[in-house]
């Protein structure tokens, strides 16, 4: 093992870097670019049981130090993605892969779960519990600790693989949603997600977002990532995947210093195709800088008081 192996759920990943749902399609249009097998490994599009073609444009805005977006979980459905994307995905990525699940029923997130379960490639899922439930009136499930772990224990009912819950950063009480999600069953937690921002056109007064508002990613959010990371990591016992804002292997070591055993990267690819690779690249310098020999050593390494 090298210096920078970690652990997650119990598959060993090359170094902790992993691209964010949503910012990295299904890998393949990045091979393009560079061998995307210098990852530890990436979390592909957030897949729904039937495909969505998303919120109406425009809704991507820019922001001083990040931006907004409102694509609404486009995605072409989870039987096209086994029968077109995952082909594809594994032509140009050996290792295995975070499947991004997403749900407006409890029933869906099974649902979804259960047909991608058989796909060798899968390592992990990461159940995303930010969206609407339609079977609550339109309540965000992640907003409610009863409600994750419901989405938890009907996910864990169908598969062996880790799932690694994604948790939403807009709610009261981070901490109890988390440990809900480990107590139905979690092996892992993952966050922070978008935080709800917006975006006013002051010449036309209207909204930029069509969809009014819409997630705020980007490096101004790192801070509170980085709080919430070690506000969760420190309450519960299963491994965190931290992202929210990082951009630089220095964040990376930030991140993990707070709890987390992977880190994630989202707007950064959007700024930078080779911003992950970039990272990874960086990484053994920034752990000389600070005397680091192995980056396993500093995972929740900080010092309080």
């Amino acid at each position: 093992m090298g210096r920078l192996n970690v652990t997650l759920c119990g598959i060993e990943l090359d170094n902790p870097i992993i691209p964010a749902s949503g910012t990295f399609g299904f890998g393949y249009e990045f091979a393009e670019i560079y061998d995307i097998n210098c990852l530890g490994t990436f979390s592909f599009k957030g897949t729904t049981k039937e495909p969505r073609l998303g919120n109406p444009l425009p809704r991507v805005a820019e922001c001083a130090s990040g931006m907004i977006n409102s694509v609404g979980l486009q995605n072409p459905g989870v039987h096209k993605v086994i029968s077109d994307e995952l082909p594809k995905m594994r032509k140009c990525f050996h290792k295995p892969v975070m499947a991004n699940i997403s749900g407006f029923s409890v029933d869906e997130y099974a649902y979804v779960a259960s047909a991608l379960d058989g796909e060798p490639d899968i390592g992990w899922f990461e159940v995303n519990v930010s969206c609407p439930n339609v079977h609550k009136g339109g309540a965000v499930i992640g907003s409610d600790a009863c409600a994750s772990a419901d989405v938890v224990r009907a996910v864990r009912a169908v598969t062996k693989k880790p799932v690694i819950v994604k948790l939403s950063p807009n709610v009261t009480d981070i901490v109890s949603i988390a440990k809900s999600c480990e107590d139905a069953g979690a092996d892992g937690i993952s966050l922070i997600n978008t935080l709800l921002g917006m975006r006013i056109d002051k010449r036309t007064r209207r909204p930029v977002i069509a969809n009014v508002m819409g997630g705020f990613s980007g490096p101004a959010v790192f801070p509170v990532a980085v709080r919430m990371v070690y506000q969760v990591a420190h309450a519960v016992g299963v491994p965190v995947v931290g992202m929210g804002g990082v951009s630089s292997a220095e964040d990376v070591v930030e991140m993990m210093l707070a709890g987390a055993t992977a880190v994630g990267v989202g707007a950064a690819n959007l700024v930078d195709p080779y911003a992950c690779k970039n990272i990874i690249n960086d990484l053994p310098g920034v752990l000389d800088k600070y005397k680091i020999g192995d980056i396993k050593e500093i995972i929740g390494g900080v010092k309080n008081g």
